[in-house]
């Protein structure tokens, strides 16, 4: 069983920047994609980004040129960069690792953006 440990969630100030890691348990090289979701209270988990395999990235339309995923493979974590940090990205932020035997997730990660 895949091991996925968020990290780096918190208390940010409106246009603000946080950073968030998870570090998986194996190589990310077997996982065929791997991304960040959210949820908000009373909302369902919604897709952030993902990055795939290969490197291709693909980001929510409500994050895209404010937010970053990227990856290090030495250290086999994908880290999501977050800038200009609106109220409405508060929500607990889950890592999430696909392979051909189905999903992992992580534990969660608390991001709250408030004044």
């Amino acid at each position: 069983q895949v091991q996925l440990v968020e990290s780096g969630g918190g208390l940010v100030q409106p246009g603000g920047s946080l950073r968030l890691s998870c570090a998986a348990s194996g190589s990310i090289f077997s996982f065929y994609l791997m991304g960040w979701y959210r949820q908000a209270p009373g909302k369902q988990r919604e897709l952030v980004a993902l990055i795939m395999n290969g490197g291709t990235t693909n980001y929510a339309d409500a994050v895209k040129g404010r937010f970053t995923i990227s990856r290090d493979a030495a250290k086999n974590t994908i880290s999501l960069q977050m800038n200009s940090l609106k109220p409405e990205d508060t929500a607990v932020y889950y890592c999430n690792a696909r392979s051909v035997t189905g999903d992992s997730w992580g534990q969660g990660t608390q991001v709250t953006v408030s004044s």
